[in-house]
């Protein structure tokens, strides 16, 4: 393993080696060479430049897709809220009413009790 390693890492510097031996010793002027470099790592710098513009672009759209999901579930969750406060305030009023009446007629036959027992 450390062989194959030690094998690429040649490979790799003999290949830089190479390239820079190939650039000193291009035809052209090194004026012309250097200003060629340049235009190169410029070009690549706008590259990349435009891939992380694009990469931001769509993240920001992604997130705000999901900010508007979030949104939306939180309004439905709220009007779905309401919706249930409504029935169990409904359900309770009718529950009222009805020990309301259950405590009236128990007041009355209470009443008809202690009128007997005089």
């Amino acid at each position: 393993m450390s062989r194959s390693g030690n094998t690429f890492l040649a490979l790799i510097a003999g290949g830089a080696i190479g390239a820079i031996a190939g650039i000193l010793y291009a035809p052209e002027k090194g004026s012309v060479t250097r200003q060629n470099l340049k235009d190169g790592i410029d070009e690549a710098k706008n590259n990349l430049k435009s891939k992380l513009d694009n990469a931001t672009s769509d993240i920001k759209g992604k997130f705000a897709d999901a900010s508007f999901d979030i949104e939306e579930t939180y309004e439905n969750l709220l009007s779905s809220m309401s919706h249930k406060a409504d029935d169990i305030i409904s359900f309770l009023e009718t529950k009222l009413a009805d020990l309301k009446e259950q405590n009236a007629k128990f007041q009355k036959d209470n009443q008809q009790k202690n009128q007997y027992s005089e």
